[in-house]
C-alpha cells in the first residue's frame, strides 16, 4: 500500500525549507568557519553546499508552480528564508536577538497576506 502524495504547496514548502537550510549555510557559514581562508576556498565550499540547495529548490519551484503563481512562490520562499535565517543567525553565528527580526518578520507576513489574498 503506497502513501498518498502530499499536496503540491506542502511539498513545495518542505522542499523550500530544506533548500533554504543549505542556502543559508552556503551563503553565510563561511563567515564563521572559513574566516582565515582565501575567498576562493569559501566560494568553492559554498558552491558545493549550494548544489544541494539547487537539487531541492528546483523541484520545489516546479512542484509549487503547479498550484501557485510565480509571485506567490517567490513571497513564500522569502518567508521561508527568514524563518530559516533567524535561528541560524541566533544559534549558529551567535548574533544577538533584535526586535528588528520581529518587525522584518511582520513585513514578510504582510507580503504573504497581500500576495495570497483573494
Amino acid at each position: 500500500m503506497s502513501m498518498p502524495a502530499l499536496p503540491p504547496v506542502l511539498t513545495a514548502v518542505l522542499l523550500l525549507t530544506a533548500s533554504n537550510v543549505f542556502m543559508t549555510f552556503a551563503w553565510y557559514a563561511h563567515l564563521k568557519e572559513l574566516q582565515g581562508r582565501p575567498w576562493f576556498v569559501a566560494a568553492l565550499v559554498s558552491w558545493g553546499i549550494a548544489l544541494f540547495e539547487y537539487l531541492l529548490q528546483v523541484p520545489a519551484n516546479r512542484i509549487g508552480y503547479t498550484a501557485l503563481s510565480l509571485p506567490q512562490l517567490k513571497i513564500l520562499q522569502e518567508a521561508i528564508t527568514l524563518t530559516v535565517f533567524v535561528p541560524f543567525a541566533l544559534f549558529y553565528v551567535h548574533q544577538p536577538l533584535k526586535l528588528d527580526y520581529l518587525w522584518a518578520g511582520l513585513c514578510i507576513l504582510g507580503a504573504v497576506y497581500f500576495i495570497f489574498r483573494g
